[in-house]
Order: structure tokens, then C-alpha cells, then sequence
């Protein structure tokens, strides 16, 4: 039987997957920990977090890394030519038993969220990628064009508007109250410290302060609601750009939001972004994606296995074979 592997190496977390060139998904693993080559760990670690990941992946199935005809490895990190290389050599080494693709993570979730036609996917996890396919099939990622706009940077505006609000230059926010309640602190100056001193003592809460931030939106609050237009601003602003790189902003195209922010319920957030979207004169239809990006990883080898655009019968056994939805929960 041949069988394909696709991955998605994130900044919080690592999906493999093992299927058939039939569609059948057979092995399925996750691992937490960010395969980033860009991450403080550095390359070996990212490297060998995946690595790790695929074994287990693949024990599932009871099969080595030889047995695997194609493998695509859809990164976080793999920016830059020097980066590709630096993973094609890492991966291609790896003893699988046929050719191993490196796309950037955007690209993944590209080609999960939205398989065929022209399209834009903006990811947003604990960072952010958008990706772009024209109507030829050419595609165009973000990158470091794109300002960090993930979870991360949504707790960092979180804190600092808590911040100007302490020192009376923004307005009051029950984003205090809950971010004192998230840290165990008494004082906003205690939290400042913990996350900006030279010995701070832990990463901070970023999925429970970006929770506290969405209901505080819900709730009403003006301050956490600007926090939210202004980041999903600067979101549509490069979906937006991707549109033009790839040459569909002047016509009908699908705009799908993935990753695991929008799982946590992100519809002021993702309003933000289309309506700069439609500030720029451009007029997508707003689709929900269709698989996740290790999905995506998936059909890039299938697509190439196959030599042929995705067959209905292999589509329908990638949806009845696919991962529960807890695989891909953040927490």
C-alpha cells in the first residue's frame, strides 16, 4: 500500500499525518512545542520535535520511515530560500522512502481550508500566515511581510492597554480585573514585572488572557473591543495585499479564517478584518475552511502522487477519515 505522510509544524504544536494515496487517513499524532526554526530552541530542536512526532505517527500504523512513498512538511519558519534548504536537507535525510516536500505553514493551510480556486487563508494561532492562490494555481505566502498578528501579540496589546489604562491615558477596562485574576497578582505593576523583568519567571498566560480579552469584548468592553478591530485590521490589510500579489483582487475570490484563535470564537475579530478587506474595493465570499492545514500537507502529496487534480471518492474518504476536531484544540 503506498502511503503518504503530511505534517504541520506550527509554533505551539505539531500534526502529523499518515493516509493512502485512497484518501484513507490511518495514523494521526500530535505532539505540543513549536517546530519553528526560527524558535529560541533553535533548528536541531524543531527538527528533531518533528521527527519525533512522525515516528509516533507512523508506530501507529506499524510501519518505518522507509515505507513512506512522499512526505510534505508545511513549516512555520520555512521562510526564506536558506530556510527551505536548511529543512530539505534535515528531512530529505530521513530515511523516507520517497521524496519529502518543505511548503511554508500558510501554504498548508491554503490548501486545506480552501483545496481548488482562487483564495486567500489567513491562519491565526499563536502567530499568524496568510496565503494566497491566483486563478493560475500560483500561490504567494506572508511571511515576514505580515506583522505579527497572532495570539501572542493579542495578550501583548492586552497588557499594555491594562497598562495605559493604569497610568489614566486609556480608559478604565475590566481587562484588569480578569488579567489580575489570570496572574495571581495584586497590582498591574507585579504583572508588568513578571512579564518584562530580566529574571521573569514564566511565559506569560497567553491562551487564558486572549479568552479573558474575547469575552471582555462580548461583555462590551470598549477597550477590549478596540484591541480586537485594531488587530483584525492590520489581518485584513494583509489578505488584502495577498489578494493583489496573486492578482485576484478584482475579482471574486473565497477568504477562509483557520487556525486555533478562531476556534475560541473570533467573529469581532475576523469582522475587523473583512471590513478592511472591503475598505480595499475587494469583494471575497467568505468561505469556512474545509480541512485543517495537516489536511492540506496531505493533499499537496496526494495532488503530486496522483498526478491529477483530487478525485471525489479520495476527497470523501479524506472527510470520513479525518481526526477529530480535539486533535487541533489549542489548549
Amino acid at each position: 500500500m503506498t502511503l503518504l505522510l503530511g505534517v504541520d509544524g506550527g509554533n505551539s504544536k505539531v500534526i502529523a499525518l499518515v493516509a493512502g494515496v485512497d484518501g484513507s487517513i490511518v495514523g494521526a499524532a500530535r505532539r505540543l512545542g513549536s517546530a519553528d526554526i526560527y524558535a529560541s530552541a533553535g533548528p536541531e530542536a524543531a527538527v528533531a520535535l518533528v521527527e519525533a512526532l512522525v515516528d509516533e505517527a507512523l508506530a501507529q500504523v506499524g510501519i518505518g520511515r522507509g515505507e513512506i512513498s512522499r512526505a510534505v512538511f508545511s513549516m512555520a519558519g520555512a521562510d526564506w530560500p536558506e530556510d527551505h534548504a536548511l529543512l530539505n536537507q534535515a528531512f530529505g535525510a530521513a530515511g523516507f522512502g520517497g521524496p519529502a516536500t518543505i511548503v511554508n505553514d500558510a501554504i498548508g493551510a491554503l490548501t486545506g481550508a480552501v483545496p481548488e480556486g482562487p483564495a486567500v487563508v489567513v491562519s491565526i494561532g499563536t502567530g499568524a500566515a496568510t496565503g494566497a492562490r491566483g486563478h493560475d494555481g500560483s500561490t504567494w505566502h506572508s511571511s515576514f511581510w505580515q506583522s505579527p498578528h497572532g495570539a501572542v501579540e493579542l495578550a501583548q496589546r492586552m497588557l499594555s492597554a491594562v497598562a495605559r489604562s493604569e497610568l489614566g491615558i486609556d480608559p478604565p477596562t475590566r481587562l484588569r480585573d480578569r488579567l489580575l485574576h489570570i496572574t495571581g497578582d495584586d497590582t498591574v505593576e507585579a504583572v508588568l514585572h513578571r512579564n518584562t523583568g530580566r529574571d521573569a519567571e514564566r511565559p506569560p498566560p497567553v491562551g487564558r488572557m486572549v479568552r479573558a480579552l474575547l469575552e471582555a469584548a462580548v461583555e462590551g468592553d470598549a477597550v477590549a473591543a478596540g484591541i480586537l478591530r485594531a488587530h483584525g485590521s492590520g489581518l485584513g490589510a494583509t489578505a488584502a495585499a495577498a489578494a493583489r500579489r496573486v492578482r485576484i483582487a478584482d475579482t471574486p475570490f473565497a477568504l477562509s479564517f483557520c487556525g486555533g484563535l478562531t476556534r475560541l470564537g473570533t467573529s469581532a475579530l475576523t469582522q475587523a478584518a473583512l471590513d478592511e478587506v472591503h475598505a480595499a474595493e475587494q469583494a471575497p465570499v467568505i468561505v469556512a475552511p474545509r480541512w485543517e492545514p495537516a489536511v492540506g500537507a496531505l493533499l499537496i502529496g496526494l495532488r503530486a502522487e496522483l498526478k491529477t487534480a483530487l478525485p471525489d471518492d479520495v476527497a470523501a474518504r479524506l472527510d470520513a477519515s479525518a481526526p477529530s476536531a480535539s486533535l487541533y484544540d489549542v489548549s
